[in-house]
């Protein structure tokens, strides 16, 4: 029963968490891409002018400042709602 009450209380808190999730996640890319890069755009797929090995650095950096970013917030949605409700969502 316990783990239910966490999981329907960290429920909308993980949709807002994860909308804004996204957005710090763009925002970090960019940034890091500026730095390594040199160049305020990263490539996208589809981006002639840009080899292979660029369009593959700038996708697999950006799914990995993603995957930090979103643990990070969901994680810390999950020790606020136990905090809230003394329960831990599952």
């Amino acid at each position: 029963m316990s783990g239910k009450i966490g999981k329907a209380a960290y429920r909308p808190v993980g949709v807002l968490l994860g909308l804004a999730a996204g957005a710090v996640a763009g925002m970090v890319f960019r940034q890091v891409w500026k730095l390594a890069a040199g160049d305020d755009d990263a490539p996208s797929a589809t981006d002639e002018e840009r080899g292979w090995g660029e369009v593959l650095a700038a996708a697999a950096l950006q799914g990995a400042i993603f995957s930090a970013v979103r643990a990070a917030v969901d994680r810390g949605g999950a020790v606020g709602v136990r905090r809230l409700t003394g329960h831990w969502p599952d």
